[in-house]
């Protein structure tokens, strides 16, 4: 009985002594300082239809139609926006600007649809009586997991509901 709660003690004993050992250096190595590098020559010039899209497999990135829902929460405002990838649309003080969509192939699984997605509102500045616009969200949004990448917006909410493209072969079946 006294032999198990040495053995005990001792193992409470180490497990203090290594998360002292840990706490007491910060536990965590110094994160590196950011570098400012230049953007690469074959970067640069890269027009963007080839992004998401290199092979050429399925519509071109600049004939693919999105549709984006967008709703006031403030009078309870819904639209469906159907744009074009590099298209910006205005309403009111939000603007909806999309950079892509994709969507996957029909013989891959998990079909998901999504697009990349940069959302401006247009509001008051602390100091003075003017506005400015402030981009709130950029970043893909997915129809099939719309909890994981969220426009966190008091006044708008922003969704993708489709990505009409079509693939090699799709023309044929239907």
């Amino acid at each position: 009985m006294v032999a198990r709660r040495v053995i005990a003690l001792r193992a409470v004993c180490a497990g203090a002594l290594a998360t002292l050992a840990l706490t007491s250096c910060g536990g965590y190595a110094p994160a590196p300082e950011a570098e400012e590098t230049e953007m690469p020559e074959e970067f640069q010039s890269e027009p963007a239809t080839q992004i998401g899209n290199p092979e050429g497999i399925g519509t071109p990135m600049e004939e693919r139609l999105a549709t984006i829902g967008l709703v006031n929460k403030r009078n309870n405002e819904t639209r469906d926006i159907e744009m074009y990838p590099g298209e910006s649309r205005r309403f009111g003080d939000v603007i909806v600007r999309l950079q892509a969509c994709e969507r996957t192939a029909p013989w891959e699984d998990p079909q998901q649809t999504g697009g990349f997605v940069q959302v401006f509102v247009n509001e008051r500045v602390d100091s003075g009586d003017g506005t400015q616009w402030n981009q709130v969200f950029s970043g893909w949004l997915f129809k099939e997991m719309p909890s994981i990448n969220v426009v966190e917006h008091p006044v708008y909410d922003v969704w993708v509901k489709d990505c009409a493209m079509s693939f090699p072969g799709e023309e044929a079946e239907a």
